[in-house]
């Protein structure tokens, strides 16, 4: 089930409830928000409510919102604006994302705000004369972007927050405005996209100076501030339509770009209805179709939930094994039938029935190493630099929001006059047949391209329940490795009786069917290691995978709050 959501109407009047001048600030020196002096949380116990997020910056004012009377979806809206100011590499306005929630009265909402394919867009737009991919154009570069959705994703999210949207949106205009100080990771990010920023924006940005960037620099973005701005004044017109939206077009006609003033008035978030499921005595509650991720690990999880995983003991070569053959065959039904289910009609309930299931383990062999060439998808008959946030409130609120640009700083191209940066996610397309993404995905008529469809993903927000009460709250980045992170950290909890700190930042490692190996983290378990290659297993060692952010609900009913160790990533609350 589906439904649209009007972008203006009840979401643009509660845009305006409160004039932007009354909006008093919490951003500067001295302040709930100091930019200039912060530090990164990895780990803390809070009591009422908390936020996980891939910048201290952006935790803190989530935190701050619901300080101030707002809830977990006031939070996350001012965490995810806040995001596109401090982590331009992924946080952004000119993305999409998914919000999956469940309420306190035990309401589920998934919203939909999934970049699409603008009206000329076309199957073949990547092709040449020939039929052969024309290598980079959906992964930098004007004909890169689909039509942004997550400025259309928070109004959607409006109705179910308490406090004004100006005020939820004032923390990220300060923060732009005066500016924020960078870490030493995010001045070497900066440094290194350098001269993709230079190839790929027809105007200056703020992210390129002349001397190289470094940790302590302050980074000022005027033309972000001046959007946000017309966003706050105007609601979701402030970006769909008027000045943002002419700046859009005049730079999509300055690169060869596709992207229309109507395909930008007529975007639409949209609810979908979000999956659920049992494992071992708790309930899963996931992100459904154009979401891969949901379907992934629930068929990861129920193939493994026969096996005793638990007493395998982690990360041995046993339990390791049956982790990676469950992904095997996960994907592999991935490339085959899932994509936008207002295109392709995606078989849901036979990919998550315990009987289909079963079948696709019917081969499993747990001496051997199985073979993506005989492992195809299933028979039925009826995407890095993403980032994630997860939040809890003090009425017990849960929200899990995945949202991203696709790569790393999406189509490198700065919107001139603007100041934001456009995704790259055309590239989550099937550009063609059997030929592989950025992330080595491969797919298949389900997810080609089409006028206003909505490209794959990996994201997977998830929530689970224990008692039926409020447990987990989990998701990460990392393209392709997002369902198979998010699948690990579930096990980690349930199976081996991690804490929320351990389950996020203990190895991870990753295999997609298409290339046939296990991609696993330097740290991982040499021992682990020789002896699936014993088995015959590729091994491949790669750089960190995901960057998992989660809360998990003691005991005592104090929240563990868990920033991953592989960034910048910090936690916030009381």
């Amino acid at each position: 089930m589906r439904k649209i959501i009007p972008l203006f109407g009840c979401s643009l009047l509660l845009a305006l409830v409160v004039p932007a001048q009354s909006v008093p600030s919490m951003v500067g020196p001295g302040k709930a928000i100091d930019p200039y002096h912060y530090q990164i949380v990895k780990n803390a116990e809070f009591s009422k409510a908390s936020v996980s997020s891939a910048h201290p910056l952006a935790s803190m004012v989530g935190a701050a919102m619901m300080k101030k009377g707002g809830n977990a979806f006031d939070a996350a809206i001012a965490t995810q604006l806040t995001l596109a100011v401090v982590y331009p590499g992924a946080g952004n306005i000119g993305g999409g994302g998914f919000l999956l929630a469940r309420k306190s009265s035990g309401e589920l909402i998934g919203i939909d705000y999934r970049e699409a394919a603008p009206e000329k867009a076309g199957r073949d737009m990547y092709l040449d004369k020939n039929g052969n991919v024309q290598q980079g154009l959906s992964m930098a570069g004007h004909l890169a972007s689909g039509v942004p959705g997550t400025i259309a994703g928070l109004f959607a999210t409006m109705p179910y927050a308490k406090l004004p949207f100006a005020q939820l949106i004032q923390p990220a205009i300060d923060i732009a405005e005066k500016g924020f100080v960078i870490t030493e990771r995010e001045a070497s990010s900066l440094n290194g996209t350098r001269e993709s920023f230079l190839k790929y924006s027809t105007r200056p940005t703020a992210f390129v100076k002349e001397t190289k960037w470094k940790a302590g620099d302050t980074l000022i973005q005027k033309e972000m501030a001046a959007t946000l701005k017309r966003i706050q004044k105007n609601g979701a017109m402030g970006f769909y339509e008027g000045e943002t939206a002419k700046l859009i077009v005049e730079e999509m006609q300055r690169g060869n770009g596709i992207i229309s003033l109507d395909d930008l008035k007529n975007y639409t978030a949209k609810l979908r209805t979000p999956l659920e499921f049992e494992y071992r005595g708790h309930q899963v509650i996931s992100f459904a179709p154009p979401s891969s991720g949901g379907l992934l690990i629930a068929q990861m999880l129920k193939m493994i939930e026969k096996y005793p995983v638990g007493s395998y003991g982690f990360q041995t070569p046993k339990s390791v094994q049956l982790m990676v053959e469950a992904e095997r065959r996960a994907y592999a039904d991935r490339a085959e039938f899932m994509g936008d289910p207002d295109f392709f009609k995606v078989p849901v309930k036979t990919l998550m029935s315990d009987a289909y299931v079963q079948q696709r383990m019917a081969d499993y062999n747990p001496d051997k190493a199985g073979s993506s060439k005989e492992v195809k998808a299933g028979t039925i008959k009826e995407s890095e630099e993403t980032t994630h946030l997860s939040i809890m409130d003090a009425e017990g609120n849960m929200v899990s929001v995945t949202t991203t640009l696709n790569g790393g700083y999406g189509s490198r191209t700065v919107v001139g006059g603007a100041g934001f940066l456009l995704n790259n996610e055309m590239d989550d397309f099937s550009v063609k047949p059997g030929v592989p993404n950025m992330y080595g995905a491969v797919g298949g008529e389900a997810n080609a391209i089409a006028p206003g469809k909505r490209m794959l993903s990996s994201m997977t927000p998830s929530l689970l329940l224990k008692n039926k009460k409020p447990y987990v709250v989990v998701g990460t980045p990392g393209g392709t490795t997002i369902p198979t992170s998010v699948y690990q950290a579930i096990v980690n909890i349930v199976d081996f009786n991690m804490n929320a700190n351990d389950a996020v930042n203990q190895p991870k490692f990753h295999h997609q069917w298409l290339p046939d190996e296990v991609a696993v983290e330097k740290d991982f378990n040499p021992e682990t290691k020789k002896m699936l290659q014993a088995m015959g297993y590729k091994i491949t060692e790669r750089a960190a995978i995901g960057r998992t952010e989660a809360i998990r609900v003691l005991p005592n009913g104090k929240r563990e709050t868990v920033a991953d160790k592989r960034g910048d990533d910090s936690v916030a609350g009381f």
